[in-house]
């Protein structure tokens, strides 16, 4: 066949750009972890910067002194100082990417500290706010200046204290050049790279801190393995250690749709999305991929300010892991009993935040070394929480664990081994494919640390089967209590049965730790003993409160916070401005829907239930629920 010079041209043109015309999902990009060990990973299109969903402020490099007094948007917290704002600095990593920064720093040349936000939500504004939450999650808008980035420090308190705050843009985030990665060792690098741009400074001190939650938590985890020099402490507020075990993959099951909806929010003007919510999907083993998703939590020995919660369903884990297991010999945990964006802004905890980073920061001999090493909350339903209770340790070195044996199905479960063996069963496609077990408590009992669930189970009509675990105290005559989202407060766990298989170095009676390697297959008729690992809790009962255990047949759920719907007005120019003057403004936000191509967005697989679900009890069986019980002191 002969082609002419027209065609011919198309199809060179055509071979040259098939690597941009391809489906995102099949462009790919090489990643390496800290062993030198390459991986390849899928990619995906991020929502341009223009969107109106992502709440882009616009590039602008300029330097402003922002007035005391004066607001960042209507209701918020009036500057308490004149503050030096830098915008949009260029910061350029080991392989000649530029990304770029906001700087927030007193207005005087006196050196100071800074504390750096690591995320790609934004240097501010963004999109995700607290403002797209529901009531704020209890966060006033006067009770921030605005000119944090989301889950950040606010700039207004730390500068009125004599700190520095950074804010970048990370890789491929925004204006910032690259594809935008999620955390892993190149991720930890780049980190490293902005701490030491920062202390190299002439402003700077020297000394850097990290703070934020969540994403800017497990920022915190990576980044300080890595031992950057001048990384000198850090404040973990709620965010996990581990992706695959506590978040993409708990108990074995591949969960999407938190991950999904987070990444329909992010923004690249130059680059690509790293599609994590994919590979959980076409990952569901441990593999470098995953494993380069671990925080190596033993090489961190910088002081840590560690703070955690028992009902965040994906930090919660994580934070006590990181407590834990870091190699810090200066580090205190704080256990609160609210919300993790409520506890963070909270002006008596940044109080004691900044007692804590004046210490490590500003070398000023406050005490904080004589600080309790916890305090540790204890949630009661019901009646009144405990709250900053002293202890030496978590867990608590004087627990108590105790076996309640299960019986039959909605029977009182016993400490005991039951004689008789017994099998309770539901169809796993039912409308309520559960069964349930209540134990009434005899006397005050405090219920706090790593619960499991040992549990003999089969699937006659199938292969395998997906569980959710659920313990959680009811009243004396037994209703359920609820926090003021209207959510159940309780201890969760899962488990994909074929994921059983346990690291039986790492496993300890009262915390099982899975391989995640390999898959066993349920056979026909077989029986197996299933070690389910159910989160850290704290709850009080009183004498005839119950708790209530409940195992059921998994179902995704779905993940619908609308970040991106809130319009915020901010000023065209001069970025503050004094309250109730009348000046142009430009309002953004207001499309939670939009993403970049519904072709890439990532749906949850379906689960491995089917036909009925089998739980053996007593005799041979002996299913127990393993419970850290607290003596008083």
């Amino acid at each position: 066949m002969i082609m002419s010079r027209k065609n011919m041209i198309g199809a060179v043109l055509l071979a040259i750009l098939a690597p941009q015309l391809l489906p995102a999902q099949q462009q790919q990009m090489t990643l390496h972890n800290v062993s030198g060990e390459t991986f390849d990973v899928p990619l995906r299109k991020a929502l341009p910067v223009d969107a109106p969903r992502v709440r882009y402020p616009g590039f602008k490099q300029e330097t402003l002194i922002l007035k005391a007094g004066t607001v960042r948007r209507e209701g918020a917290m009036p500057l308490p100082c004149d503050i030096l704002l830098e915008r949009d600095i260029p910061i350029k990593l080991r392989d000649g990417v530029t990304i770029y920064t906001d700087v927030f720093r007193p207005v005087n040349e006196e050196n100071c500290p800074a504390i750096l936000a690591w995320s790609p939500y934004g240097k501010e504004i963004g999109g995700q706010m607290l403002d797209d939450v529901p009531m704020r999650s209890g966060v006033a808008i006067s009770a921030t200046s605005g000119l944090e980035k989301f889950e950040g420090p606010d700039p207004a308190y730390w500068v009125a204290h004599g700190y520095a705050v950074v804010n970048p843009d990370k890789r491929g985030a925004y204006m910032s050049e690259g594809n935008l990665l999620y955390w892993g060792h190149e991720d930890a690098l780049d980190g490293c790279d902005v701490i030491e741009w920062i202390a190299s400074q002439k402003w700077c001190n020297g000394k850097v801190g990290m703070s934020g939650n969540s994403w800017l938590t497990v920022s915190q985890w990576f980044i300080a393995a890595e031992q950057p020099k001048h990384l000198a402490a850090i404040a973990p507020w709620e965010g996990f250690c581990d992706h695959f075990r506590e978040s993409s993959h708990r108990g074995g099951i591949p969960m999407p749709e938190f991950p999904e909806m987070i990444a329909e929010t992010f923004s690249s003007a130059h680059g690509m999305l790293e599609d994590q919510p994919r590979m959980i999907v076409e990952q569901p083993f441990m593999c470098s991929y995953w494993e380069d998703k671990a925080a190596r939590l033993e090489n961190i020995t910088v002081p840590a300010y560690v703070v955690a919660s028992y009902t965040n369903s994906v930090h919660t884990h994580g934070t006590f892991a990181g407590y834990r297991r870091i190699s810090s010999e200066k580090k205190w945990l704080r256990v609160h009993d609210s919300n993790e964006w409520y506890d963070y802004y909270s002006p008596e905890n940044v109080e004691d935040l900044r007692r804590f980073f004046d210490h490590y920061l500003k070398n000023i001999d406050n005490g904080w070394e004589q600080t309790p090493k916890v305090h540790l909350s204890v949630l009661n339903p019901g009646g009144k929480n405990i709250v900053n209770r002293v202890e030496n340790e978590f867990p608590l070195a004087r627990t108590k664990y105790t076996k309640l044996y299960l019986s039959a199905a909605d029977s009182s479960p016993s400490t005991s081994l039951p004689q008789k063996e017994t099998i309770s069963s539901y169809q796993s496609e039912s409308r309520q494919p559960k069964v349930t077990y209540r134990f009434r408590m005899t006397k005050p009992t405090e219920i706090t640390g790593y619960m499991k669930l040992h549990l003999w189970v089969s699937a006659p009509d199938h292969d395998d089967m997906d569980l959710a675990i659920k313990v959680e105290k009811l009243s004396k005559d037994g209703k359920p209590f609820f926090d003021p989202t209207g959510a159940t407060i309780a201890a969760t766990g899962y488990m994909r049965a074929s994921m059983r298989q346990l690291d039986t170095l790492r496993t300890t009676e009262a915390e099982p730790y899975y391989t995640y390697t390999t898959e066993q297959k349920l056979k026909p008729g077989e029986i197996v003993p299933l070690e389910i690992e159910i989160w850290p809790m704290g709850l009080m009962f009183d004498k005839d409160e119950i708790l209530q255990l409940t195992v059921e047949a998994y179902r995704p759920a779905a993940a619908a916070i609308p970040f991106g719907s809130a319009r915020i007005s901010i000023p065209k120019e001069g970025y503050t401005y004094q309250p109730g003057n009348n000046v142009d403004l430009v309002t953004l936000g207001g499309n939670e829907n939009q993403c970049a191509d519904p072709k890439e967005v990532v749906t949850s697989p379906a689960t491995h239930n089917a036909g009925k679900h089998c739980i053996y009890t007593g005799g041979r069986y002996d299913s127990y629920l393993y419970l850290p019980v607290i003596p008083e002191k």
